[in-house]
């Protein structure tokens, strides 16, 4: 009979809710505790879900947890997943694991010498458009993949999030932000990164907060770049523009466009599961791809409304812990996610110097995820 887990969640914020939601669907899994420092949103997050409330600490001494799903902020996620494998237990983390490579080889070494499994988010590479996609450029449909950009920019968060100060501080930013789903994506479609390039600025220094809540009509001081133009060179050679924005009003560009020497491909946006997946052929007709049987681009959410989503995020928390008996390397892996952190620090870091920078980090491509593959991870 197939292990289940133990799963701890250490931070009880709102995207806990979708793991403790979506991580039922999956084998192998059950959620036992929530634990957050504030008391109260632990308990409100058990009473919701029917599992326990704990403290931090109780949370890292759980004996019936094995894996516990780091969910606190960004600028916490070293010291506490630090704390859980020196607690004996795998950890998996919401994007960035670390906010430097210092912390990530730190990490990396701690989880080897006590044979624990260190992942992280994103996994919505996982997703039935994003596999589709990667199918499609491993066919060879569209040549050799040798340039392409991709483009994740907005007005930034005060708009719309009620607590903004931590997104325009150091740590976070649109490029560590938002940029780990669109640079694991191009991880996961194009192989590793050689080196980089990039220019970075700022269009203002402070940010009033429009968002409905306590803090509308404040001001926010903002303590990193907020517009980042990059370029990668890939170790496939492949040449990609990154431009990572929260100071645009509107643009036309298309998530991620990749062009090959016999055809191009527009991906969808790398923060969701799904989405419309187009591709040209070398005399650049577009065809809109019919989306493949794939489990992880079944409409899940959002069913009501008029635009339903595919949501699985948990999967790759679940093929980490089928990883250990499986005997392959995880998809959202240690590794990966510290070569996406090497990208997008040597990014700010190249925005300062202006240098090229060779990226002392590499991966191997994470395998891709076959119906079947994606299949096995869900419960019948």
């Amino acid at each position: 009979m197939a292990k289940t887990f133990g799963v701890g969640i250490m931070g009880a914020g709102n995207i806990s809710a979708a793991y403790l939601r979506l991580a039922p669907l999956f084998k192998g899994l059950e959620v036992r505790a929530v634990a957050d420092i504030i008391p109260e949103a632990a308990q409100k997050r058990a009473e919701e879900f029917g599992v326990a409330a704990q403290t931090p600490d109780e949370l890292l001494k759980n004996s019936e947890l094995d894996v516990i799903v780091n969910l606190t902020i960004p600028a916490t996620h070293y010291s506490v997943s630090t704390d859980i494998i020196s607690a004996g237990k795998h950890a998996y983390s919401e994007k960035p694991f670390v906010l430097t490579l210092e912390e990530g080889t730190a990490l990396k070494k701690a989880a080897a010498e006590r044979n624990l499994k260190v992942g992280s988010a994103p996994d919505t590479f996982l997703g039935g458009a994003h596999q589709q996609a990667r199918q499609i450029i491993d066919s060879g449909q569209l040549g050799k993949i040798m340039s392409g950009t991709t483009h994740v920019m907005s007005r930034g968060m005060e708009h719309w999030h009620p607590n903004p100060d931590f997104f325009f501080q150091v740590g976070a930013g649109p490029i560590l932000d938002i940029g780990p789903y669109y640079v694991t994506e191009l991880i996961h479609l194009l192989g590793p990164v050689k080196r980089l390039s990039a220019f970075t600025n700022m269009a203002r220094t402070e940010r009033e907060v429009t968002a409905e809540g306590p803090q509308k009509g404040t001001f926010v001081k903002v303590g990193t770049p907020t517009t980042i133009h990059g370029v990668l060179e890939f170790v496939s050679g492949a040449i990609i523009t990154i431009g990572a924005s929260w100071d645009v009003a509107a643009h036309g560009h298309h998530n991620i466009e990749l062009y090959g020497t016999d055809g191009s491909i527009f991906v969808p946006d790398p923060n969701f599961f799904g989405g419309d997946l187009v591709t040209t052929d070398v005399a650049g007709t577009r065809t809109t791809e019919t989306p493949w049987d794939h489990p992880f681009g079944v409409n899940n959410q959002d069913l009501d409304k008029p635009t339903p989503r595919a949501n699985y995020r948990t999967a790759g928390l679940a093929d980490m812990m089928a990883s250990i008996d499986g005997g392959y390397t995880a998809r959202c892996g240690l590794d990966v996610a510290l070569h996406a952190v090497d990208v997008m620090t040597s990014l700010l870091k190249a925005g300062e110097s202006g240098q090229v920078l060779t990226l002392s980090t590499t991966c191997e491509r994470p395998m891709a995820l076959t119906p079947e593959d994606a299949l096995a991870l869900l419960k019948q």
